[in-house]
């Protein structure tokens, strides 16, 4: 088994392969870690793994009026246990920062892209900010990937057509969606309107078509309902809202 060591960033969603990862990054623990990426060889991937947190706190609970003793000692696991590892999801994805922009106060403006998984295996504490042994997790397509895969796409456009008309929106300018497999597979899990833990399931799903599988489940199901939802908001497909840390 080959590992290696990952910075760590937890946040309250999944990041999936193929999606684009806004960061409002100002908290110090991931202050640090943008400079040292920043720091790192124009040649040289700037590279940190996303895990979604089961229980914990994104943004560390250090506002003033917080009673003092709710107040964590600020550090890299701040919000999140004596052991961290019990906090996280332990199937990740690498992020590869495009940009990683400073701002005169000190907080860092991120744009970066999911690449691969990865599972979680240890998490270490000691420094600035999280570090994690990680495995890569490969993806692998099963069966009838293909004839799932075309399932999948017939009915998440009968889910955007039911989410648009829920909205009062039109349908003009949706994406086409990519023919290969897995990355339908990904680029689906990131914009159906699903909660975390469902999203998580999706992202370790064992290969390409269960994930598909799951998938076709859930946007019948959720297409069945919809109709009941007096609005909805606007999703895209490629990327998700800004993250504060």
């Amino acid at each position: 088994m080959t590992t290696a060591r990952l910075p760590i960033f937890p946040l309250n969603s999944v990041l999936f392969p193929g999606l684009v990862l806004p960061l409002n990054v100002f908290e110090q623990r991931y202050r640090a870690l943008m400079r040292d990426l920043a720091a790192l060889p124009e040649d040289e991937p700037r590279r940190f793994g996303v895990v979604a947190i089961r229980d914990g706190h994104e943004v560390a609970p250090t506002a003033p009026g917080l009673p003092a003793g709710s107040r964590p000692e600020p550090g890299p696991a701040s919000g999140f246990g004596p052991d961290p590892m019990r906090a996280f999801y332990t199937v990740g994805c690498t992020a590869e920062a495009a940009t990683i922009r400073e701002r005169e106060n000190g907080t860092f403006e991120v744009l970066a892209t999911g690449t691969t998984r990865f599972r979680l295996l240890s998490v270490d504490a000691s420094g600035p900010y999280l570090v994690g042994e990680v495995e890569a997790v490969e993806e692998k397509q099963g069966d009838e990937a293909g004839a799932l895969a075309s399932g999948v796409v017939r009915a998440f456009r009968a889910y955007q057509k039911r989410l648009a008309g829920a909205a009062e929106r039109s349908l003009a300018g949706q994406s086409d969606l990519p023919g290969e497999p897995s990355v339908l597979s990904y680029l689906v899990a990131a914009a159906a309107m699903l909660d975390t833990p469902a999203k998580q399931r999706l992202l370790q799903a064992p290969d390409t078509a269960s994930r598909l599988a799951e998938e076709l489940k859930l946007l019948r199901s959720e297409t069945a309902v919809i109709g009941k939802l007096p609005s909805l908001p606007a999703v895209d497909l490629t990327q998700q809202p800004t993250n504060p840390n």
